[in-house]
């Protein structure tokens, strides 16, 4: 709603009533009835593979280059949402913000060029470390420390961010696969 403040907003998801995604969308819908905001947005269902989700957001918006807005909720259509606004010039026309969630790394490429506005990292280094974690201080503990629930949260990648992920070679954030030590930033 911020980023775009009005016009009509396209919103991809890849398999509506998905339960990690679904609700993501629904949150987004949500969000701007709420907001009071001069937005129309449209949910959009792209596929579950990736030259589908482009053929679908380049569809779209090839019909509606008057939108304000294209965001997704899915690895593959948040993709194809960078790839669209990048190869049809779609910041020359109506456009004011793109973005959407997951870090395939042509994603976080076109977030560093500035061609999306964000994507979001839901961190699954910590969404597999650490119930990992829990269960091995559960077993040594004989019971007693309990699994927590856990919500490992976000961080949104910006075009000032996202080249960290691009120069971390890291399993933890990246696509290394030997044990290394990174050190801290800043």
């Amino acid at each position: 709603v911020e980023l775009v403040g009005e016009g009509q907003v396209a919103l991809f998801i890849a398999t509506p009533g998905q339960l990690n995604i679904q609700p993501r969308i629904d949150g987004a819908l949500d969000a701007i009835a709420e907001s009071g905001a001069p937005i129309e947005a449209i949910d959009i269902a792209t596929g579950a593979s990736l030259e589908e989700e482009l053929s679908t957001v380049e569809a779209w918006y090839l019909g509606n280059q008057e939108a304000t807005g294209m965001f997704a909720v899915d690895a593959g259509s948040t993709q194809a949402v960078g790839q669209v606004v990048r190869d049809q010039s779609a910041r020359d026309n109506a456009l004011v913000g793109a973005g959407g969630y997951d870090l395939l790394p042509e994603t976080v490429e076109l977030v560093s060029e500035g061609v999306l506005d964000f994507t979001i990292d839901q961190q699954p280094y910590l969404q597999g470390f650490l119930p990992t974690l829990y269960l091995y201080l559960y077993k040594l503990s004989g019971g007693v420390v309990t699994p927590p629930e856990t919500n490992t949260g976000l961080v949104f990648l910006d075009s000032s961010s996202a080249q960290l992920f691009l120069e971390t070679a890291s399993r933890f954030e990246g696509d290394a696969e030997e044990q290394a030590i990174v050190e801290p930033v800043g």
